[in-house]
């Protein structure tokens, strides 16, 4: 007789599995939706369907989906999509996951570029192109061009932008190497995790070029800052999102280059997650 526990056979004994496992119940609701081929915002069809039968293939597909999960492997590389200020991005291994914390910078960029009509805007380091696709969503009349040294990381940008129908231009380029001038706002989620950080090793799966950058993690916010001012427009905002304890060497670095009414803005934690500041005059 065989000593060997039986597959789950309905939706919450399923998800019962998951967390005896140890699968956060969220992530485990959504790879089972996602088995079950319905969209991720559908949790409270699990609750009404809670004793539906589940076949066995798919609960082995499922196990396989929550051991990686349990592995490390973020689940909207499992899922193949996360929603972004309220667009559903493909997204894959070639790419950094969006986080919410980036929609800061979003909104905060929507605010700065209020009352201009047709303004140009670069997103550099677009990866899956979450910011650019944002802004472009939510000001079609705006000139939305966004850059990426990765082809790889520009091939998931492009098929977003051509899934959504967003006229967003893209081009491959080491940060502003051979950028427009004239940018009425330039905004960058860029590397800025140190090389030695501990967190490191839970962002495995990630691609690291998104991740790091050099020993205190500012080398290519250094760098966007430096050149910046030579690509925007007089009044022009450069944002910057960066780490949770960086705002201060931040705004210096803006400050030193020239940059006026320097600030910082709090994500949804009360953490200071993005900096930026308005180009006066070019140094």
């Amino acid at each position: 007789m065989s000593t060997e526990p039986l597959a789950p056979s309905t939706v919450a004994q399923a998800l019962a599995a998951a967390a005896r496992l140890g699968v956060d119940r969220l992530d485990a609701q959504l790879l089972l939706l996602h088995a079950l081929g319905r969209p991720p915002h559908d949790r409270a069809w699990l609750l009404a369907h809670d004793t539906d039968a589940l076949p066995e293939p798919l609960w082995t597909a499922l196990s396989a989906q929550l051991l990686r999960r349990l592995a490390g492997e973020p689940v909207a590389y499992l899922l193949g999509e996360k929603e972004f200020h309220g667009l559903a991005l493909r997204v894959d291994p070639r790419v950094l996951v969006p986080r919410p914390d980036t929609e800061t910078l979003v909104d905060w960029a929507l605010e700065c570029l209020e009352g201009q009509a047709a303004p140009r805007v670069l997103d550099l380091g677009t990866g899956s192109g979450a910011i650019a696709l944002a802004l472009q969503h939510a000001r079609p009349d705006a000139r939305v061009d966004a850059v990426d040294a990765s082809a790889d990381a520009l091939a998931v940008a492009r098929a977003n932008a051509e899934r959504l129908k967003l006229p967003v231009r893209f081009a491959q380029a080491d940060w502003l190497a051979g950028a427009d001038r004239g940018y009425a706002l330039i905004a960058s989620n860029p590397p800025y995790i140190a090389a030695g950080d501990p967190h490191l090793p839970a962002l495995q799966h990630e691609p690291a070029s998104a991740l790091v950058a050099g020993a205190d993690g500012l080398d290519d916010i250094r760098r966007i800052v430096a050149d910046a001012p030579t690509h925007l427009a007089e009044g022009g905002w450069l944002l910057l999102e960066h780490g949770h304890d960086q705002a201060p060497a931040v705004r210096q670095l803006l400050a030193a280059r020239g940059f006026a009414e320097v600030q910082s803005r709090e994500d949804l934690a009360g953490i200071a997650r993005c900096s930026g500041g308005i180009r006066r005059t070019v140094k």
